[in-house]
């Protein structure tokens, strides 16, 4: 009744890590997850999650045949207060865990001042390079990298999507147009949808009443309109080919984003931090306290589309940086040519927390035990 884990943060999330063989090909994750988290609970008080979306996460891990292809990795948005797992979309915070795992266990040995682990999630079937910082072949014996939102240092992880257009829907732009209309709590708002890293449907500040000159306001106009908001994801789901209907769309995707252009430079003291675009991002129905990496992918590859809400507000003069003012600081992201495609990227931090070993309920522990044991023998 015992499974190992690691518990590691990646950006600003944290996740539980799993190797596919500890779990047992017997084994429903579908019923183990939620159990071993403690959900449904809003506290989640009798397991390892913590009882907010981006704590209640799990990344399962393997080593694929392929030669490319050094880990395939599998995201678990695991539901708070519902019994329930999200294996729609992945988690690009969470991703930055799998390279140091990887290079901790073995599974990669490092060379060179930077190792490059090439990994791919099996939720959207795409690739994402990563690049983990080992100055003279090694992980530092102190990590030293610092990041937006989070307090302590880690390992230096960069990220990079492996030409991430359409990978959820099949196109960048789902729905054919770099905006569209939807109607919700009786207003016809604008939104531009789009389909990178993550599906996202991205909303105006303004149109929401948000004052693009004070973004610090802009939480408690967001909370008092999440109401609107969901309905407009739930259609923009729909439009995207997420879900059949309103009703029956999914809570992890499509994201939803609300961005506008900065202030001019010396409005306010908020706006000292230099951004391209101010934006805040729901995660799970909440805002999200930074930004889900993915989604920054879909706003990056927006705010290079002509005709979308983002081109509009940046008029299309970035260079191959991207700027984006989040609650938890300003995050850069970057695009660059490889092998005749392109990366998209951002850089993160990794730290593993700990290794643990889980102890699991009576029921799902005989079932996942006896699994392991026959994988093990």
């Amino acid at each position: 009744m015992k499974i190992e884990a690691e518990w590691m943060r990646g950006g600003t999330s944290k996740c539980w890590v799993f190797e596919a063989g500890h779990l047992g090909e017997g084994t429903s994750l579908d019923a183990l997850l939620p159990r071993v988290f403690g959900s449904p609970d809003s506290r989640q008080i009798d397991g390892v999650g913590g009882a907010t979306s981006t704590t209640s996460k799990a990344m399962i891990l393997h080593r694929p045949d392929d030669e490319g292809i050094d880990v395939d990795f599998t995201f678990a948005q695991v539901g708070i207060e519902e019994a329930a797992v999200d294996w729609g979309s992945n988690c690009g915070n969470c991703s930055a865990v799998v390279g140091l795992y990887a290079i901790e266990k073995g599974w990669v040995v490092p060379g060179g001042d930077v190792t490059r682990i090439v990994t791919r999630n099996t939720n959207t079937g795409q690739v994402i390079v990563q690049r983990v910082a080992t100055p003279a072949g090694a992980l530092p014996i102190v990590p030293d990298a610092q990041m937006p939102g989070v307090p302590f240092p880690g390992y230096r992880v960069g990220l990079g999507f492996q030409d991430p257009a359409g990978k959820t829907t099949g196109a960048l732009l789902p729905t054919g147009s770099a905006t569209d209309t939807i109607t919700a709590g009786g207003t016809r708002w604008t939104v531009s949808m789009v389909d990178a890293g993550a599906p996202v449907v991205i909303v105006r500040a303004e149109d929401l009443g948000l004052d693009p000159a004070r973004y610090e306001s802009w939480l408690p106009g967001v909370e008092l309109q999440l109401d609107t908001l969901d309905q407009i994801r739930r259609q923009a789901a729909v439009r995207m080919g997420l879900a059949a209907t309103t009703a029956s769309a999914a809570r992890a995707i499509p994201k939803l984003a609300v961005a506008a252009a900065p202030a001019p430079a010396g409005s306010s003291p908020a706006e000292a931090e230099a951004s391209d675009l101010n934006v805040m991002m729901l995660s799970m129905g909440r805002p999200h306290p930074a930004l889900a990496i993915t989604g920054s992918i879909a706003l990056t590859l927006a705010a290079r589309t002509p005709g979308t809400v983002l081109h509009q507000m940046t008029g299309g003069t970035q260079g191959a940086a991207l700027k984006l003012r989040t609650p938890a600081g300003v995050l850069e992201t970057w695009t660059e040519e490889n092998d005749g495609g392109v990366l998209v990227g951002v850089d993160r931090t990794a730290r593993t927390i700990a290794t643990t070993v889980i102890h699991l309920p009576e029921a799902l522990g005989n079932a996942a035990e006896e699994a392991l044991a026959g994988a093990t023998r």
